[in-house]
């Protein structure tokens, strides 16, 4: 399709559009908005209904979509708190380069003396998720945040973090950072409803091998693949390990997921903990809370080295001696 041929069918669209039951607003690049059903999504279009014909929007050409109570009205008007430490938003689909100027702030490094992992600001009192196998056995745990001071962000390493929960099944964990007096988190939004799609545009943020707030982008290429037990997002956005407990976000920036595995001898399968569970989780955050007098807490057993020499021991030498 030419440039002046596809202008064209957006105008028709934006005529079209006031003949339509109510839908989604699409407000187009040139200015011309569009109220009808979106169909389908992906990362390179968008497809509404016009009654008559599915017409394909390129995302080069849409300035935003909303839906129609969110129309002339802030975002922040559409989020709701909850009493388990989370919130959720009613937020329009926007390209992952806005989303990931929005809420990147928010995803975290968290280490521990043994491992590196992500996570995520849930609650402005410094409450953050991630995945259990992360801090497993250990209680010294850090985050460092990423503050955006002048368009640059910068590190800070935070070592005052307590264990609040965790749940090695669901392989969640719940922490609480005590964050600087000035400093304010960039809140992430769990999804309230669970309507993934099979082919559902999704992006990851986290700190894979320590390359930290890396981006990667993908669909979901099975919404609910078993897995022990459990039924686990399986996506092709590029997981690695330092990606662990990290968010994994739909087309409108809510967090759909925990991300926390991948096939090690394939390309493109990683797999996310569905946010319900985390809710779950969150709402029952009082049975899983973390014990901080158990006698296997902070604990972490090493294997012992292995022999030196492949040579079976001579048991009748004597013991050797070092001068």
């Amino acid at each position: 399709m030419t440039q002046s041929t596809m202008r064209r069918a957006l105008l028709l669209a934006a005529a079209a559009s006031s003949r339509l039951a109510a839908g989604e607003i699409i407000t187009l690049t040139e200015g011309q908005r569009i109220e009808a059903p979106v169909v389908y999504e992906r990362p390179t279009a968008i497809y509404v209904d016009l009654g008559f014909e599915v017409v394909r929007i390129p995302r080069a050409s849409v300035r935003s979509v909303e839906k129609p109570q969110e129309a002339g009205a802030a975002a922040q008007a559409a989020v709701s708190d909850t009493d388990d430490l989370y919130s959720t938003a009613h937020l329009p689909v926007a390209t992952v380069k806005q989303l990931t100027e929005r809420f990147g702030e928010g995803v975290v490094l968290v280490s521990s003396p043994s491992s590196n992992g992500s996570g995520f600001f849930i609650h402005r009192d410094g409450y953050l998720l991630t995945n259990c196998h992360v801090i497993e056995g250990e209680t010294r745990i850090a985050i460092t945040i990423f503050r955006d001071v002048g368009g640059e962000f910068r590190r800070e390493k935070i070592e005052d973090v307590d264990i609040v929960a965790t749940n090695p099944f669901l392989d969640l964990a719940l922490l609480k950072a005590r964050l600087p007096e000035n400093y304010k988190p960039v809140l992430t939004y769990l999804a309230a409803d669970d309507k993934l799609r099979d082919g559902d545009a999704v992006f990851a943020i986290g700190n894979p091998l320590g390359l930290e707030r890396s981006v990667s982008e993908g669909i979901i290429s099975r919404r609910n693949r078993a897995e022990s037990g459990l039924a686990f997002i399986q996506t092709t956005a590029q997981i690695n390990p330092g990606n662990s407990g990290g968010p994994l976000f739909d087309a409108r920036g809510q967090v759909i997921g925990v991300t926390n595995m991948k096939i090690t001898s394939g390309e493109g399968l990683g797999f996310a903990i569905p946010i319900r569970y985390a809710i779950d989780f969150l709402r029952n955050r009082e049975a899983f809370a973390y014990n901080s007098e158990s006698s296997v807490a902070g604990f972490r057993y090493l294997q012992p080295p292995g022999r030196q020499d492949p040579a079976a021991p001579d048991l009748k030498a004597p013991p050797r001696t070092d001068p």
